[in-house]
């Protein structure tokens, strides 16, 4: 068994920790790789396009495409950590050399199984889950939610400064991304709207909650993952 990550050099700091704890509890290192050519580097190259949803450009040039690199024509099989109880199908190569496993599925293991294993390994949750971010991946994740956004400005502002650096015309093109949608991260930091954000996140936790009562296990996590993520999952490479 071989573990692998591969470092943008863009993680949150919690990201780092963890992996630490998981080497603790392994008794072996992860391989950590860092990316030959950088996220700046592709940014540049993809016109100061800030990666969305339709064009996951970081995806594959810093995670996708140094692992099927770094495995070669080796024959491999890639353990892929989805739940039974989530809606995708993750990371598949068309390699034909790597052959996708999905242990969790077949055993039928969901969230609850899951926080079981984690919480009885003594490895427990990635930090991050403390401050109310669901993911792991680059801490300016275009897949985070408006709340995850107003959370990272609270607890790492210099890497929401560090973000907003990106949303600028492109010299090239005169092209302006942002990472949230439809909104500047000069605009969701205004006091009024982190206030608003704050505010709808809690009012929906409280109806998720209220409803709980009528709902199959089953339901709940689903509804409760509905909340905490987007519906567009990031790529499984990018989840811890």
């Amino acid at each position: 068994m071989e573990y692998v990550f591969w470092d943008t050099n863009k993680e949150l700091p919690d990201t780092y920790e963890y992996l630490e704890r998981i080497e603790d509890y392994l008794g072996r290192r992860v391989v950590r790789f860092k990316a030959d050519l950088g996220f700046d580097h592709w940014y540049d190259v993809y016109g100061g396009m800030i990666p969305s949803n339709h064009r996951r450009w970081c995806t594959k040039m810093l995670k996708l495409k140094p692992f099927e690199e770094y495995v070669g024509d080796d024959i491999v099989v890639n353990y892929v950590g989805l739940r039974a109880d989530e809606r995708r199908t993750g990371y598949i190569s068309h390699k034909p050399n790597i052959t996708p496993v999905y242990p969790f599925q077949e055993d039928g293991l969901i969230l609850a199984d899951i926080r079981e294993i984690l919480d009885a390994s003594g490895v427990g949750l990635p930090p991050y889950h403390s401050w109310g971010r669901s993911r792991s991946g680059c801490f300016f994740c275009f897949y985070q939610q408006k709340i995850e956004w107003v959370r990272l400005k609270e607890r790492y502002p210099h890497l929401y400064e560090e973000a907003k650096e990106y949303e600028r015309p492109f010299e090239g093109s005169g092209n302006t991304f942002t990472w949230s949608e439809r909104e500047s991260l000069s605009e969701l930091e205004k006091p009024e709207r982190m206030r608003a954000i704050k505010e709808d996140h809690a009012k929906r936790s409280a109806a998720n909650n209220k409803s709980d009562a009528n709902l199959t296990l089953a339901e709940i996590f689903g509804r409760r993952r509905d909340l905490e993520e987007d519906k567009d999952d990031g790529c499984l490479i990018c989840t811890l």
